[in-house]
C-alpha cells in the first residue's frame, strides 16, 4: 500500500477571509493557532479545520497572510521528509521548502513535480 493523503491546505493573502468563506460554504469551524512554519503562514493566523465539523475527512487547514502566494495543496504522509524530499528531486521534481518543524511532532516538507505541481510531504521524524 502507498503512502496515505494526511493533510490538505488552502493559503491566501487573507487568511481569515477565506476561513469565513469556507465556514459558510462547508461548515467548517477552525482552531486558530500556528502552523508547523512561518514559511506556511504568519504565527496565529493558521485554523486548523475542526474535526468534528469535518465528518471524518482528512485533517486541514485555512492560513497564510500578505505576503503568501495563494495555493491549495495536499499533505502525503511519509516516514522520512528528507528522504521523500531527496526521492522527488532525484525523480525529477523540485524542492522548494523543508524540511521544517519539529521532529517528534510535526516536519513538513513540499516539492513542485517535473509539471510544477507543489505537493507536500509531512512525517514526525
Amino acid at each position: 500500500m502507498g503512502q496515505p493523503v494526511v493533510h490538505f491546505e488552502i493559503i491566501g493573502r487573507d487568511p481569515a477571509k477565506l476561513r469565513g468563506y469556507y465556514a459558510e460554504l462547508f461548515g467548517w469551524e477552525f482552531q486558530t493557532s500556528d502552523a508547523a512554519t512561518e514559511t506556511i503562514s504568519e504565527p496565529g493566523n493558521y485554523g486548523f479545520v475542526d474535526e468534528s465539523t469535518a465528518r471524518g475527512g482528512i485533517n486541514g487547514g485555512v492560513g497564510g497572510g500578505a505576503d503568501h502566494e495563494g495555493r491549495v495543496l495536499f499533505y502525503v504522509g511519509v516516514p522520512n521528509v528528507e528522504a521523500a524530499l531527496r526521492e522527488a528531486e532525484r525523480l525529477g521534481g523540485k524542492r522548494r521548502m523543508g524540511p521544517e518543524g519539529t521532529p517528534g511532532t510535526l516536519v513538513v516538507g513540499q516539492f513542485s513535480d517535473p509539471e510544477g505541481h507543489v505537493i507536500g510531504v509531512a512525517g514526525t521524524e
